[in-house]
């Protein structure tokens, strides 16, 4: 795999004027990338699959809003994500296949669902949870830590989403809290807000949207992920039409880019 791409990096404006930051990587058709939680596009696994698809694609890697380079006009809502991801699409000139990471998973198929532009659709273990194996959550739960960000309770909602949302342990959780990196997560405490917008009320499965869904699809899992995961990913596959699943053995939820980029490139090129 190639090292870290070097991109050019754009500013778009958003349809409601919120900028857009971008890195343009390579040449030939786009690729646009969707992170995660926590992640911007300076995120190590994301600039790892923009190096490694760089030669053979366009790859733009984005700043979601709320994070990195990019701003955030209030108030937040699902919609102006889409159309953010819209922005950068019609900066790619109006078509590009899409690859979504986790909750950013759940956004791509999201707007797969409202933008004719995504044509393709790779995603890596969108966090539904469709069973009694997955982490119970509240059906107000974005609306739970929006009240703690604006009551300044920022490391509360880190700790909320990580263990209700993520179903990380505690022991794992207390590991977290006293390493360096603790602190950036929690100036990213309020785009977790909008992580558990994306995934809506409980984060249940949008069946109805998926099966709507024309784009090919690829869905991804780790053999070594949690169940509740796995499970997940299998009712997408389940739920839109002529979708292919693949399992990665030995990989867990935070997947290694080498184990990943073929994937997304046998899939993109055969599209």
């Amino acid at each position: 795999m190639p090292g870290p791409a070097r991109g050019v990096s754009t500013v778009a404006r958003s349809a409601d004027g919120t900028p857009i930051a971008f890195d343009r990587h390579g040449s030939g058709p786009a690729v646009v990338l969707v992170q995660g939680a926590f992640a911007d596009r300076s995120d190590p696994t994301m600039a790892a699959i923009a190096a490694g698809l760089s030669r053979w694609f366009t790859v733009y890697s984005y700043d979601r809003r709320g994070r990195g380079g990019s701003g955030d006009t209030a108030p937040y809502a699902v919609e102006r994500e889409i159309e953010d991801l819209a922005t950068v699409i019609a900066e790619a000139g109006g078509t590009a296949r899409v690859f979504g990471g986790s909750s950013g998973a759940a956004l791509a198929l999201e707007a797969a669902a409202a933008l004719p532009g995504v044509t393709h659709l790779a995603v890596w273990e969108p966090p539904y949870h469709v069973d009694g194996s997955a982490p119970p959550l509240p059906d107000d739960f974005a609306e739970q830590l929006a009240a703690l960000v604006a009551a300044g309770r920022r490391d509360e909602v880190v700790e909320r989403f990580m263990v209700e949302a993520a179903e990380v342990p505690e022991p794992v959780l207390a590991g977290m809290r006293g390493h360096p990196s603790w602190a950036d997560m929690e100036a990213q405490a309020h785009t977790l807000v909008y992580e558990a917008a994306v995934l809506g009320p409980g984060n249940a499965l949008p069946a109805a949207r998926l099966a709507g869904l024309t784009q090919p699809t690829l869905v991804l899992n780790g053999g070594e992920s949690p169940g509740w995961m796995v499970n997940a990913g299998a009712a997408v596959a389940a739920a839109v039409p002529g979708a292919v699943r693949r399992v990665l053995p030995g990989q867990a939820h935070n997947v290694a880019p080498e184990a990943l980029v073929p994937e997304l490139l046998e899939f993109f090129v055969a599209a």
